[in-house]
């Protein structure tokens, strides 16, 4: 299909929207969400983002200073207070985390007949109340006309929206995780030697925690080697911090050590990027959204720092999703998973915890590869979205 001239306005079938809040978990799903409809044949897609700066770092293919552009195929609007002029809503609007839609684009959706199909994508949560709220309508009332916006919730659920996955995904991990000369080449690329057969590779992506402090601290004192990979983040300075090398400045490529622990500082990389880094390593710690369901897909052992909220409500997220993570596991595994990533979570020491990972590795190894088939029981989010919208379009 040939892409439209970037001032060319098309008849779409679908707006996305999108707030920046926190970087790069957002607009990391948003992202997503757009190039799988794309790339999977369900129609044009523009997507309206306020941020194109950090946009960009996840993006590299994007001008942030351009107000319309089209990248891999998806029509990129810079989203400001004023639309432009042309604006044609199309046959579906996402209000990705309730994002609260521009009032004139909500008129003009009232004026269309019959107007688009309105979804207010949500944040993901295992919590139990998700499937009572999962595709209730709630109607919007415009000047005299009336709209419906429909609650989509991803969830790990069959009665939830399910998670965003788009075709081939997991064919190519397995793919990637069995090509032992791409590994190595892969670790080539980032400046590394080929991983020592008892050698520990983890990924940390990650916010601050004075948890990471005392993982820092294990892994130097670790009786096996252990290589960090360190995107550049907010957690770059806790890391710092249990190296004994506060404040030092540091850049993408360089490599610090300290003890049996190797740190190897990555550049921010798009998403197909991640992706493979995830694929690669042993253990992947993980925050917010996006990674965190990314790190699901790799199918390797993973904790999650969630995005910290008021009043400790974030901990009953994390609880909520580590429900149904450890269902499976042996109690005594369970447990002490639980036990870490609430640690991570709550800025505790480690140092015991991390003490009993190599006998949990191999069981934790299985599981990942069994929960990651598990989710894909009832289909992926974009096919329960479509099947979703099926009756009301």
């Amino acid at each position: 299909m040939t892409t439209p001239a970037p001032s060319a306005q098309p008849d779409f079938d679908w707006d996305i929207f999108c707030c920046v809040v926190d970087n790069f978990g957002d607009i990391g799903v948003t992202w997503r969400l757009a190039r799988q409809l794309e790339q999977e044949g369900h129609g044009q897609v523009r997507l309206w983002v306020d941020d194109l700066a950090s946009f960009a770092r996840i993006c590299p293919g994007l001008d942030p200073a351009l107000d319309r552009q089209w990248v891999e195929g998806i029509h990129i609007q810079h989203w400001h207070y004023t639309l432009p002029v042309d604006v044609i809503p199309a046959r579906v609007v996402i209000e990705a985390f309730a994002c609260e839609l521009p009032a004139p684009f909500v008129q003009a959706m009232a004026e269309q007949s019959p107007p688009p199909c309105w979804i207010n994508l949500e944040y993901l949560s295992a919590e139990a109340w998700v499937e009572d709220c999962h595709g209730l309508a709630s109607p919007q009332r415009v000047g005299s006309q009336s709209l419906n916006k429909f609650f989509f919730f991803p969830g790990f659920t069959p009665s939830t929206g399910g998670l965003l996955c788009e075709r081939g995904l997991i064919q190519a991990r397995e793919a990637w995780q069995q090509d032992e000369a791409g590994l190595v080449a892969y670790w080539a690329s980032l400046g590394l030697p080929p991983q020592g057969e008892d050698e520990l590779r983890i990924s940390l992506f990650a916010y601050e925690s004075e948890a990471l402090i005392s993982l820092v601290e294990g892994w130097q004192a670790s009786p096996t080697p252990v290589t960090l990979l360190l995107p550049l983040g907010r957690a770059v300075a806790d890391v710092l911090r249990g190296l004994g090398c506060e404040g030092q400045a540091v850049q993408a490529g360089d490599l610090l050590r300290g003890g049996n622990l190797s740190v190897k500082l990555l550049p921010m990389t798009d998403q197909a990027g991640y992706d493979r880094l995830l694929w690669s390593c042993d253990l992947n710690l993980v925050r917010g959204e996006d990674s965190f369901v990314r790190a699901q897909w790799a199918a390797r052992p993973f904790l999650w720092h969630i995005y910290p909220q008021e009043e400790q409500a974030h901990m009953v997220k994390l609880d909520g999703f580590l429900d149904h993570y450890l269902a499976d596991l042996p109690p005594e595994v369970s447990q002490w998973l639980r036990a870490f990533n609430h640690a991570l979570n709550q800025g505790d020491g480690t140092r015991e915890l991390w003490d009993k990972w190599p006998q949990y590795d191999a069981i934790l190894r299985q599981h990942g590869g069994d929960w990651s088939q598990k989710l894909l029981r009832d289909g992926d989010l974009l096919t329960r979205l479509v099947k979703f919208l099926e009756s009301r379009i």
